[in-house]
């Protein structure tokens, strides 16, 4: 078989006729920046996530550099987040000329390990320049966001959540079931093609409760405006394409459904896996949704469905001669990257992360991958492991 990582072209040809007639609509309009179109989004994804208000972007990564902008976070602060993850988290940090100070993470849910960002807490206190904390809700499952916000209260600190991959994943915790990005205060959107809703082309979106702040970004996304050529803050172009919204717009109408397949699909995976041995003989480890309930709820979206082996690089290898796709999400901890070696962290630092880097490997996982290319993928693997 040759089975694709991600297959966005069957998921076109499923939608088709409803794209093409949104695109020839914002055609006709000529109405190509911001508008209805992105205000319809917005209003859409905040209801959706629980949240006052959403504010369209032009991606994922400038929702995160617009949100630390909207904090205020700049030359001389500090921001706490994992080290294993997107270059664009710490990315987002660093180009704001503010310090990026890592912690580990939970060797089962590759998220942030309270544990770990207590202690970074602890060592960065006397420096008194900690300003917010960045968790990373990652492959679609959220953070352990009670610690984390119980934290960021004792030491008076904001909580932006990166949920770049995990738009609709929800968390259990004491303040009843949320969802990604609406726990802290500002939350991060992508929509980034191979999203679980993604566009044709970059856009993301940041969400909050806050009357201030969601006033603040969207000022901030048009160079700082209050109005046509008068500009009250340093901002940026960070507006999101009518087009792209558009196109989102068409697509949320599916996502509750492509979100349910996912999960129907990871189901498969980890009973196919169980049936083969392979976890018995502890030669693959699955990803672990630590949630209840599961499978009937998005406590997991499994935007990635990404196992655990010693042997990553030579199944990889094996598996690509079989003609399965597979990605390594992340093969180098970002405190490992050379253009981080002015913080000063060194190999060893941050074990655990260090360790998923060289051991990590996603699988194909979309609504329109079939059982039998599930049977053909896991076999495969079982033919590595004789």
């Amino acid at each position: 078989m040759d089975i694709p990582m991600l297959d966005l072209k069957a998921q076109y040809a499923s939608i088709k006729k409803e794209i093409d007639k949104k695109v020839l609509e914002v055609l006709s309009t000529q109405h190509f920046i911001l508008g209805t179109e992105v205000k319809s989004l917005e209003e859409d994804i905040a209801a959706y996530s629980g949240v006052r208000f959403a504010v369209g972007v032009s991606s994922g990564s400038d929702a995160l550099i617009i949100s630390l902008m909207a904090l205020g976070i700049g030359h001389g602060d500090a921001v706490i987040t994992t080290p294993f993850t997107f270059f664009a988290t710490a990315g987002a940090i660093a180009r704001l000329g503010a310090q990026p100070v890592f912690c580990d993470i939970d060797p089962n849910t590759y998220n942030i390990d309270p544990s770990s960002l207590e202690e970074a807490l602890r060592k960065q206190r006397r420096l008194g320049s900690v300003k917010a904390i960045l968790p990373v809700h990652l492959y679609g499952q959220v953070a352990d966001m009670d610690p984390i916000t119980k934290l960021a209260g004792e030491h008076g600190l904001r909580i932006v959540e990166d949920a770049a991959q995990a738009i609709g994943s929800e968390y259990p915790g004491r303040r009843g079931v949320r969802r990604a990005g609406a726990i802290g205060t500002l939350g991060t959107l992508s929509f980034y093609p191979s999203k679980n809703l993604g566009g044709y082309g970059d856009g993301g979106m940041v969400l909050t409760s806050s009357v201030r702040l969601a006033e603040r970004l969207r000022m901030l996304r048009v160079h700082g405006g209050i109005g046509k050529y008068y500009y009250k803050f340093l901002g940026g172009n960070f507006r999101l394409d009518a087009l792209q919204a558009a196109i989102l717009r068409v697509k949320f109408g599916h996502l509750d459904e492509w979100q349910r397949k996912r999960r129907v699909r990871a189901a498969y995976y980890d009973r196919e896996f169980a049936a083969s041995g392979l976890t018995g003989a502890r030669l693959v480890q699955t990803p672990a949704a630590v949630y209840k309930d599961s499978a009937a709820r998005n406590f997991h979206t499994y935007h990635q469905y990404v196992i655990r082996t010693k042997d990553r690089d030579k199944l990889q290898a094996h598996l690509k001669l079989k003609g399965v796709g597979t990605s390594v999400f992340y093969p180098l901890s970002l405190h490992q990257q050379e253009c981080f070696s002015y913080l000063g962290y060194r190999r060893g630092d941050f074990p655990v992360s260090e360790k998923a880097a060289k051991e990590v490997l996603a699988l194909p996982i979309y609504p329109e991958l079939t059982a039998e290319q599930q049977d053909y993928i896991v076999e495969s693997i079982q033919g590595y492991y004789g």
